[in-house]
């Protein structure tokens, strides 16, 4: 488990119009996971939709990053 998490808001894309769309991840900030397995966030932005998702931060390649800076 990593201990630097990625924050992000999802906006939903997709309508009856272009079913074919992706929802859009977008990173706004992180969170470090304490030792009693409390987070800490930092985030750049808020999310307009009051929505975060907090998830194992991935680099480009998919791999875990634990050297992330906010």
């Amino acid at each position: 488990m990593s201990h630097i998490k990625g924050v992000y808001t999802i906006v939903e894309r997709q309508s009856d119009e272009h079913p074919e769309r992706k929802n859009l991840w977008i990173q706004i900030g992180i969170a470090f996971v304490n030792r009693d397995d409390s987070l800490n966030v930092r985030l750049n932005a808020f999310p307009v939709n009051g929505a975060l998702h907090i998830r194992d931060l991935r680099t480009d390649n998919g791999e875990p990053d634990e050297t992330a800076s906010l």
